[in-house]
């Protein structure tokens, strides 16, 4: 019998390999031919799903966008709200393995390289939305506040402690993703938390 291919499975894995590659070498080291390496695969197998370096990134990027939410969903089914929910919300965003790390470095080639081709109209704000309400419910989880509830709306008693809480977070993911020596997860772990302590304070 022919042997069953596993399609959604098998650009799973690719999706995986590119952001591995991107992560180690940069959007301009994501060919074809390093992503079949990284793969396992013959460049004709990976050529059935991709043909070009393009559409292995929007890929990649369509498979990051689709993976986050559902780790982040996860946590907020089995966390009690609190401080801790929200520090685990936020770690989902942040680099702090070697998957986040690749996740956030294909995420900020992509958001460089829509810049300057034709890319997805209006993803930078789709991106900073939705990040945004996650901040939202951590902020709602430390002090103890109502849940923000459509995304890109954010409560007014919310609205300061999201705006103060948003830019740390992009800015711990960018430093991670880019000076990972300087900015450890460790300390990325301990800046974060340091910032919903004082929110928490705030609350009492």
């Amino acid at each position: 019998m022919p042997k069953i291919v596993d399609h959604a499975q098998r650009r799973t894995e690719l999706g995986s390999a590119v952001r591995r590659v991107v992560a180690r070498s940069g959007v301009g080291g994501a060919t074809v031919r390093a992503v079949a390496a990284e793969s396992g695969w013959s460049m004709g197998a990976l050529r059935y799903y991709f043909s070009t370096q393009t559409e292995l990134l929007d890929f990649a990027v369509t498979q990051m966008f689709a993976d986050v939410p559902m780790r982040i969903a996860e946590v907020l089914d089995t966390h009690e709200p609190g401080i801790e929910r929200a520090q685990a919300v936020l770690e989902e965003m942040l680099p702090l393995d070697a998957d986040r790390l690749a996740e956030v470095r294909v995420y900020l080639a992509f958001m460089a390289r829509v810049r300057t081709a034709d890319g997805r109209p209006g993803l930078a704000e789709q991106t900073w939305h939705g990040e945004r309400h996650l901040c939202g419910i951590a902020v709602a989880d430390v002090m103890g506040l109502d849940h923000p509830v459509e995304v890109g709306v954010v409560p007014a008693p919310l609205l300061a402690a999201v705006d103060e809480l948003q830019v740390l977070v992009d800015g711990l993911s960018f430093l991670g993703a880019t000076v990972p020596a300087q900015l450890t997860p460790e300390k990325s772990r301990a800046l974060l938390r340091a910032r919903l302590d004082v929110l928490r304070s705030r609350a009492r």
